[in-house]
């Protein structure tokens, strides 16, 4: 077996023998342009266990961090905490290859297994919600956290080390050589957990809660999520992170998301900015030329407000504009106030439809409608800088942006 690769010793039993994708810039729609890690986790108790396993075509990298700790083939049990492709995608190999006694998932996680993986129908088993597993001088207790976030999906403790392997939840998408999150800089690593989560976790906010309550009454001293680094320190501050995005409480920032063709719904995009910081809002102005939509979302997580404009384009919203707000509607983000904008032709279209998808993200519309046919003139930009006021006061008493 390889020698290339180094596992990273995280406790005196327990081993991080995952994968770094450097490369990684695209994650089904979300923008991650500092990569990636697939984090799997050795336990080594009488018997060993391996936690997760990783992308497919990191399977060499995997097996060879095991190989720098242990025989691969001295693996006793595997569990898969979600059967998500990123975690499971070599599973089927790395069971051939060690040929463990046991392999446990969820209920859930036994028929996504089989569904991913034929060969594998007869192969997992269910690990009870709630059950244990004796290793022999070190235990895995198994809890399930459906939907958090998909249905499948589970976290395995270690009550002895106090280690929490908590699949998705927690992570972030970041490739670096560290492993834990305090040799990381903070600043970076809070943007890109809650970019993370606005862009991952965020349609379950019911179901993290209720995760919180579980973790409250666990004694964890590391967080080990799959993607990203490990928590080792301050685990109190990801904790109140979480628990203020689930709350999703408004804030007086106010997100201007616009697409434009010719330059008139920008202009217009400007002034409604303009109103809004005088009215003392914070704004995020956002042009789809030059922001993702994965970052659009992440700013959406903590603001007050969501303001969203479009030219006409065939009768329908510019495309940009349609593929965003389909994004955030499926994201879910709660308690915002907003209002739709834009510019048009010869067919008034764009700003209806998108007062229409924000009525169905629940979006609370203030104001009227600003549309503008051709270029807006003195009198469209004073209305379009009252509609922004008009939103800043309503965000008055809102909390600061954090």
């Amino acid at each position: 077996m390889s020698t290339l690769y180094d596992a990273v010793k995280i406790t005196d039993r327990i081993y991080w023998v995952g994968a770094i994708d450097w490369s990684l810039r695209d994650f089904h729609g979300y923008e991650t342009p500092r990569g990636s890690t697939y984090n799997a986790y050795l336990v080594l108790g009488e018997k060993v266990a391996l936690i997760d396993t990783v992308r497919a075509p990191f399977r060499g990298e995997l097996m060879g961090r095991i190989a720098s700790v242990i025989d691969p083939r001295k693996i006793d049990v595997i569990v898969s905490n979600h059967s998500e492709m990123d975690h499971s995608g070599c599973l089927p190999r790395v069971i051939e290859d060690v040929s463990p006694e046991r392999v446990l998932a969820s209920v859930k996680g036994v028929e996504n297994l089989s569904r991913h993986f034929h060969g594998l129908r007869d192969r997992v088993e269910a690990a009870a919600d709630g059950g244990t597993l004796d290793l022999g001088g070190m235990a895995l207790r198994f809890m399930e956290t459906r939907m958090l976030h998909w249905p499948d999906s589970m976290m395995t403790y270690v009550p002895g080390e106090g280690v929490l392997f908590t699949q998705d939840a927690f992570g972030i998408h970041l490739a670096s050589s560290e492993r834990f999150a305090d040799e990381l800089p903070g600043d970076i690593v809070e943007y890109e957990s809650a970019k993370y989560y606005a862009n991952i976790i965020m349609p379950f906010g019911s179901r993290v809660a209720k995760t919180l309550e579980a973790i409250g009454k666990l004694e964890v001293r590391m967080i080990a999520p799959d993607h990203g680094p490990v928590y080792r320190r301050d685990l109190d501050r990801q904790i109140e992170l979480y628990s203020r995005w689930v709350e999703q409480a408004p804030t007086r920032k106010a997100v201007v998301v616009y697409d434009s063709m010719w330059g008139s719904t920008a202009r217009m995009a400007r002034a409604i900015a303009e109103g809004l910081a005088s009215g003392g809002s914070s704004v995020k102005l956002m042009g789809l030329k030059e922001n993702h939509r994965s970052d659009i979302a992440t700013e959406v997580l903590e603001a007050g407000a969501l303001i969203v404009g479009s030219p006409t384009q065939n009768g329908q919203m510019f495309p940009t504009v349609a593929d965003v707000l389909t994004y955030l509607r499926g994201l879910s983000p709660k308690r915002l106030i907003g209002a739709a904008f834009g510019s048009y032709g010869w067919s008034p279209k764009a700003v209806g439809q998108i007062a229409e998808t924000l009525g169905q993200m629940k979006v609370e519309l203030v104001g009227e409608r600003v549309e503008v046919q051709y270029v807006p003139d003195d009198e469209a930009l004073r209305r379009c800088r009252e509609l922004g006021v008009a939103i800043a006061g309503r965000l008055e008493g809102a909390r600061s942006v954090v």
